[in-house]
């Protein structure tokens, strides 16, 4: 059986620098616990991050896709960046 995969968007703010950050993974809370603790990405260390849009697919493979669009859709990313 083919576990769930979740894509997912982080924000972080640090004064007027505010950027968002596409990944998957098959389990949220952890993935963010290791971004924050400086073991995710490399993009995502030396930030505070978090959670600010999931959505849950039925498979890995459709997670990394829309992964991948999410990743190149800036006017997305953008409006999720106004609520840091």
């Amino acid at each position: 059986m083919k576990s769930a995969g979740y894509v997912y968007v982080l924000g972080s703010a640090l004064g007027a620098d505010r950027r968002t950050y596409v990944g998957w993974t098959v389990d949220i809370e952890s993935r963010l616990a290791l971004h924050n603790a400086g073991l995710g990405a490399r993009s995502t260390r030396g930030r505070a991050w978090v959670l600010l849009y999931a959505e849950r697919y039925a498979t890995r493979r459709e997670a990394m896709s829309r992964e991948w669009f999410l990743k190149r859709d800036r006017r997305f990313r953008a409006s999720l960046a106004r609520l840091l």
